[in-house]
């Protein structure tokens, strides 16, 4: 074949057509297909991976307060503590937290606190917090009870002051009032967010011992008009489980929709297309 006739054929379009960016975002589009299997993959471990420990999380809250109910039952039916056992350190303080104690002594009022933002039935209000000079001038911290919030004015407190002379008291041995989140953790005034015991004592020079006691209403009750309903650490233990089984729910549900849209629905599609793409049998001829 000779040099004219080869130049005089025409090109073909592939080659004639000049390399442009068009054919790198093919390629582009191609290896961006080829790896998002992987991604949606990778996406739907991760989601199953954290819901599952999510789970199982809401799993152990649930048995950490069933495990606190058993210890406080345990220590319930013991015998009341009297003042001669009443621990004087710590460590003997949590030994003896969720046991009853009966002591005497006399209210100290003007050291009365009240932590704000503690519920009750659902209720928001203070916690009402009074040392209790005992006989031997130790003091403890009593959890005296619960009194509603005024509504119009949130700083001011009508509660009941504590009954003058000498009392006896009925309680469950406590440590420090469950902390809550608060913007002024240096605040000491009559109304405040949080009360530690070894704090208190320092700030009002009080000899008071490593623990609080939570006043309960014994017979006859105190008159004082503060609602003692104190809420039990197991009470809510079944939201725990059901918080537990939507998580779970979810882990499921991730993996089932990968499933479904990567493996399943495709292939399903696939032969569905074959199916339409395959002859029919033949006709009989008459």
């Amino acid at each position: 074949m000779s040099a004219s006739s080869s130049a005089s054929q025409p090109a073909s379009p592939a080659a004639s057509r000049p390399y442009s960016h068009e054919h790198e975002h093919e390629h582009e589009q191609g290896s961006g297909r080829s790896r998002k299997p992987w991604l949606v993959l990778l996406a739907a471990v991760v989601v199953a991976l954290i819901t599952a420990r999510l789970g199982w999380w809401q799993l152990d809250r649930a048995a950490q307060k069933n495990a606190l109910h058993a210890a406080m039952a345990q220590q319930q039916a013991l015998p009341p503590l009297g003042l001669a056992e009443l621990a004087r350190d710590e460590a003997g303080a949590a030994e003896q937290y969720h046991r009853a104690v009966r002591l005497q002594g006399a209210w100290l009022p003007q050291q009365t606190v009240y932590l704000e933002n503690r519920q009750m039935n659902a209720r928001v209000g203070f916690y009402a917090i009074t040392p209790l000079l005992l006989t031997d001038g130790t003091a403890v911290l009593v959890q005296r009870g619960w009194w509603p919030r005024d509504l119009l004015d949130r700083s001011k407190v009508l509660a009941p002051a504590a009954p003058a002379g000498p009392v006896q008291l009925l309680g469950r041995i406590a440590p420090s009032p469950s902390r809550l989140y608060e913007f002024d953790a240096q605040a000491q005034g009559v109304i405040r967010q949080n009360l530690e015991v070894s704090a208190f004592a320092s700030e009002r020079n009080l000899p008071l011992r490593p623990l609080t006691v939570v006043q309960l209403d014994a017979q006859p009750a105190p008159n004082d008009g503060l609602m003692r309903e104190w809420p039990q650490p197991a009470s809510d233990v079944h939201k725990h489980y059901g918080y537990a089984f939507q998580w779970f729910s979810l882990s499921l549900l991730s993996l089932g929709l990968y499933l479904w849209f990567q493996w399943w629905r495709p292939r399903r599609a696939s032969r569905t297309a074959l199916a339409a793409q395959s002859p029919g049998p033949p006709h009989d001829q008459a």
